[in-house]
């Protein structure tokens, strides 16, 4: 009980610092003016031993501090505005906080390490099926092999499509059946269209191979 100290006279004044080095908290008790140490009391679980609160006041508790060398004092300490007490209170619970995230987090990455590992390796016999679109080949672009009909001078003479437009947008007639003109003769050897003759099939070029001209 803070009521049963002498409150009216401390045996002493300072500041008080809150420190951490990995997993333990210090609570370190400073001259306000030169900084020099005058006690500390590691924390390294709260709430604990080391710091407990009163039961008649939120301002006072009592803290268990070291020399280093092995020897422990209980000492009781007081804040003179309650919101300074709050603040202490808030800072070792914010460190402990952190310390069991970390714990957790370790724990969770062991686990993952002790677990059973993903196999993604195919088994023996085992087989795996894929979908690919068909592709189909484009055509013209290595040319037909079919022989044409060769013309006069060995020269190759193709009919103008059907239907087809000239360059000045008139209508090309089809040249299926060769009309007559006034006073044109017409004559096989410029507007009939040859049937060669039937190549062994072996050499389908061997005729275009003795032309001239």
């Amino acid at each position: 009980r803070a009521a049963e100290w002498q409150l009216d006279q401390p045996a002493w004044s300072g500041r008080l610092r809150i420190t951490a080095k990995g997993s333990t908290a210090f609570i370190k008790l400073e001259d306000k003016t030169s900084g020099e140490l005058f006690a500390q009391a590691p924390v390294e679980q709260f709430p604990g031993i080391a710091v407990e609160g009163v039961t008649d006041s939120s301002r006072y508790f009592v803290i268990r501090i070291e020399d280093g060398n092995g020897r422990r004092a209980f000492i009781g300490v007081g804040f003179v505005d309650r919101g300074d007490a709050f603040d202490f209170n808030v800072a070792l619970q914010d460190h402990f906080k952190w310390v069991r995230q970390q714990s957790e987090l370790a724990r969770q990455a062991q686990d993952l390490e002790q677990g059973p590992k993903l196999d993604l390796g195919f088994k023996e016999g085992q087989t795996i099926k894929l979908n690919i679109a068909n592709v189909k080949k484009k055509e013209g672009g290595t040319g037909s092999t079919r022989p044409r009909p060769a013309g006069l001078g060995g020269l190759s003479l193709l009919p103008p499509p059907p239907g087809g437009k000239s360059g000045s947008g008139e209508r090309l007639a089809p040249l299926s059946t060769p009309s007559q003109l006034p006073g044109t003769p017409i004559t096989d050897a410029l507007l009939s269209w040859p049937q060669p003759a039937a190549a062994p099939a072996a050499d389908v070029w061997g005729d275009f191979a003795k032309a001239s001209g």
